[in-house]
């Protein structure tokens, strides 16, 4: 059983094969070196419903928001399992800050697909730069016109919006053709054409500020946006200035492993926390000492297992895409659903063990002061993603060896 016992187990490193050398085991480092103060941090996180600019200005001052951002403007262009190993890290603190840190880095790493002008009038302006987001299709409206779209609508769960510049906004397009049929496209927008709407009022996650965006009427011109057939794998629109086959990942097959290093580290750190009381805790009817019991000791059996095989999962994801595309090799639909079968999994496995921990903690659980409480309410926040419902992911998974296609457009 790997790491159980410490509080929190920041001496675990990721296992498995070092993606970048020493810059990768530098970044992790950095990240590692950040969780006391941002465990110190989190109540105040949760009651500003958003991170703290201190905490902002820590995972700049690492260099954690640029870490798949392309060398050529100031990044580590790391390799795609750096996002799930640095928000381990940082989600053994606090899941609110490793789900920012997580969402705004990948959005660098998106932008190095977009065609080249877009990531000059970006990182032109600001190397730091930050990008929110917000996938939801069905939410806006884009219609073509000269030069660009005209583009409409309310997007949900934009986390990190209030610190960002820029937002990348999904929409479905428009036609007067019919035939043309539906497409999926993201618009890179900026902030002075979208408003904030403050709803971010949520039991977990609660200092992730995922507040509404809303654009009236904005221009978005060609450039600035991009299709999400570009984004199946292989080369992309950005592909002429950035080479490196990180920038050829189908985005979104692998957008689970965005975000699923957070249920990762929330979980670790709940196991962590659970054994260190438990060997120093008694039971308030009995006497017994917890950690004698055979009921504890199974769980943290179980739990730890549960995480283990949760890490595994989604490193070994991870890293097998970034062999594929130096290969040059694009998954098929079948490896593409079960790449999203598998990051659903992992995170459902991350949010047993909280639950499971959170269960035998008894009364003691509940009280506020502790962190187990918000290690639970975050385990259940995250797993309301749409990426990491099972139902869907693994219906979409069982249709394709039935014959059947996937109903999954953003493949």
């Amino acid at each position: 059983m790997a790491g159980v016992g410490r509080k929190p187990n920041t001496e675990q490193q990721p296992a498995g094969p070092e993606p970048g050398g020493h810059a990768y085991m530098t970044v992790v480092a950095r990240a590692k070196a950040l969780i006391p103060q941002l465990r110190d941090r989190a109540a105040n996180t949760e009651e500003l419903r958003r991170l703290p600019p201190e905490t902002e200005r820590d995972l700049h001052d690492a260099g954690l928001f640029r870490i798949v951002q392309p060398k050529r403007v100031g990044g580590s262009e790391l390799d795609y399992v750096s996002l799930v190993d640095c928000a381990d890290m940082l989600g053994r603190a606090d899941a609110s800050v490793a789900w920012n840190f997580a969402n705004l880095a990948s959005h660098h790493w998106m932008l190095g697909m977009f065609d080249p002008r877009a990531q000059d009038e970006v990182w032109g302006r600001n190397f730091d730069t930050l990008i929110a987001s917000s996938f939801i299709f069905p939410a806006g409206r884009a219609r073509k016109v000269e030069g660009g779209y005209r583009l409409r609508g309310n997007w949900p769960f934009s986390s990190g919006v209030a610190s960002c510049e820029w937002n990348m906004l999904a929409s479905v397009v428009s036609s007067d053709d019919e035939a043309d049929g539906i497409e999926y496209r993201i618009f890179l927008v900026h902030r002075n054409d979208y408003n904030i709407v403050d709803t971010w009022n949520a039991a977990g996650l609660r200092g992730t500020g995922s507040n509404d965006v809303e654009v009236k009427d904005a221009f978005v011109a060609e450039p600035m946006t991009v299709a999400v057939s570009n984004l199946a794998g292989g080369p992309t629109p950005g592909s002429a200035v950035n080479p490196n086959p990180l920038y050829t990942l189908p985005v979104f097959s692998l957008f689970p492993y965005v975000l699923s290093g957070v249920a990762l580290g929330n979980a670790q750190a709940c196991l962590d926390d659970y054994v260190d009381i438990a060997r120093h805790r008694a039971s308030t009817y009995s006497r017994t000492k917890l950690g004698d019991m055979q009921s504890t000791q199974i769980k943290i059996a179980e739990a730890s297992a549960k995480i283990d095989a949760a890490r595994l999962i989604m490193r070994s994801a991870c890293i097998e895409a970034m062999a594929d595309a130096r290969r040059g090799h694009i998954p098929d639909i079948a490896a593409k659903t079960k790449s999203r079968r598998d990051g659903a999994f992992s995170v459902n496995l991350c949010t047993d063990a909280v639950s499971m921990l959170f269960a035998a903690s008894g009364a003691r659980g509940l009280f506020t002061t502790g962190v187990l409480q918000r290690q639970f309410r975050d385990a259940h926040a995250i797993n309301s993603h749409i990426a990491f419902n099972f139902d869907a992911a693994g219906t979409n998974y069982g249709r394709v060896p039935l014959g059947l296609p996937s109903e999954n457009l953003t493949l």
